[in-house]
C-alpha cells in the first residue's frame, strides 16, 4: 500500500475506534437506508486522527414530484470539538449516502491537511466584477424551478462571526459551505468568502476600498473591487434570477447590513442575514 491510501491509514491513531457510532434518523419511506448510512459513514473512523465525539446523519425523502433528486442526506460530526458538516442529495437513498460519505471523507482529509500547503500568496485586487463568472461551469446544485414559482422558503438570521479570512475559509471547508458570510476582523465589515476555481478563494465586502485594512491573510485570495449593491430583498431576488447566480451578496437597504440570498436545493430561495 502506497501513496495517499497509506497516508490515510497512518493518520488513524490505534487508541481510536476504527468504526464510528453513527446516529441515523430518517424521514419518509427509506427502507434499509439507515443501516446503509450507519455502515458507510461509520467506516470513516479509520481516517480520523482525533476523537469523533458524536456523529449524526439525517436522511429525508421529499414528496415534491417535480424534484428529481428527492433524497437529501445531511451529516454533522463533532471532531474533537470542531464541527464537520456535509449535505448532498440523490435520486435514491443509496446514491445520496454514497455522495455523503465521499463529501465527509473530503472534509476529514482537508481538516487533517497542514494549512500551510494552501498558503503563501498575498491577496490581490481582481479587476473583474464580482459575479461568480470565474467559477468553472458545472451543473446546478438546485432544482431549476420556474422563476414565477420561487419563494423565500428559509430566512436565517444569526450573529455573524468576527474572524480573519483564513479562519473563515477553514470553517467554510469543514462545514461544507458554498460561501461564508462573516465580519472580517481587520475591516470590521460584513464580507462573503467563496471559492474561485479549485485552489483559490475570493472575497467580496460591503466597501472594498477598506481592503488594505484586512487582517493578515496567508492563503491564496483575490478581492472584488466592486462594493456590494444596496438593494431590498425583493430587488436582490430579482437580480439573482436575472443574472443566473447561485447566490448574491448585497446590502439590505432596510437594515444596512450585508446579506446573502441563494438558491436552495429545491429551487426556492434562502436568505441569510445578520441578527438585529
Amino acid at each position: 500500500m502506497t501513496g495517499k491510501a497509506e497516508q490515510r491509514v497512518m493518520r488513524q491513531r490505534p487508541d481510536l475506534p476504527a468504526v464510528l457510532d453513527v446516529e441515523v434518523t430518517t424521514q419518509g419511506r427509506l427502507p434499509g437506508a439507515a443501516e446503509y448510512a450507519r455502515k458507510k459513514v461509520g467506516e470513516l473512523g479509520r481516517l480520523t486522527h482525533v476523537p469523533v465525539l458524536h456523529a449524526r446523519v439525517r436522511l429525508t425523502r421529499h414528496g415534491d414530484p417535480a424534484v428529481t433528486r428527492r433524497v437529501v442526506a445531511q451529516a454533522n460530526l463533532d471532531v474533537n470539538g470542531r464541527p464537520v458538516r456535509a449535505k448532498v442529495d440523490g435520486v435514491t437513498a443509496a446514491e445520496a449516502v454514497d455522495r455523503l460519505e465521499a463529501r465527509l471523507r473530503q472534509r476529514l482529509e482537508r481538516g487533517a491537511e497542514h494549512w500551510e500547503a494552501r498558503r503563501g500568496r498575498l491577496p490581490r485586487i481582481d479587476p473583474h466584477e464580482w459575479r461568480h463568472q470565474s467559477e468553472p461551469t458545472r451543473r446546478h446544485d438546485y432544482f431549476p424551478r420556474p422563476e414565477g414559482e420561487r419563494r423565500v422558503m428559509r430566512h436565517k438570521s444569526y450573529s455573524l462571526p468576527t474572524c480573519t479570512v483564513d479562519e473563515a475559509a477553514l470553517e467554510m471547508e469543514l462545514l461544507d459551505y458554498d460561501f461564508h458570510l462573516f465580519t472580517e476582523s481587520g475591516t470590521n465589515q460584513d464580507s462573503v468568502l467563496y471559492r474561485q476555481g479549485s485552489a483559490e478563494y475570493r472575497l467580496a465586502q460591503v466597501d472594498p476600498e477598506l481592503a488594505d485594512d484586512l487582517a493578515p491573510v496567508q492563503m491564496s485570495l483575490t478581492i472584488s473591487p466592486q462594493p456590494a449593491p444596496r438593494l431590498t430583498v425583493e430587488e436582490a431576488i430579482e437580480r439573482i434570477g436575472l443574472l443566473g447566480l447561485p447566490f448574491l451578496f448585497f446590502v439590505d437597504a432596510a437594515v444596512g447590513r450585508g446579506c446573502v440570498v441563494y438558491h436552495r436545493y429545491d429551487g426556492h430561495y434562502g436568505l441569510i442575514a445578520p441578527a438585529s
